[in-house]
């Protein structure tokens, strides 16, 4: 399962969920899906969300190798 940054970073970016999801041009329940660990997204919908925090994918989004 991927691990995230997502919920710290819209803190320090003042986003709600909602903000972030209009950005990356999907549904709100996406992001929730997302920062609780249940979806993962595509490279395109990671690629996007990192560049809205200004952050490589890696520093986003953690692979866990177990």
């Amino acid at each position: 399962m991927m691990k995230n940054r997502m919920k710290e970073l819209r803190a320090r970016y003042d986003l709600t969920q909602n903000d972030l999801a209009v950005k990356v041009k999907v549904r709100r329940e996406t992001i929730v899906f997302l920062e609780k660990g249940k979806y993962n997204p595509s490279l395109k919908l990671a690629y996007d969300i990192s560049k809205v925090f200004e952050h490589k994918i890696e520093d986003v989004f953690i692979f866990d190798e177990e």
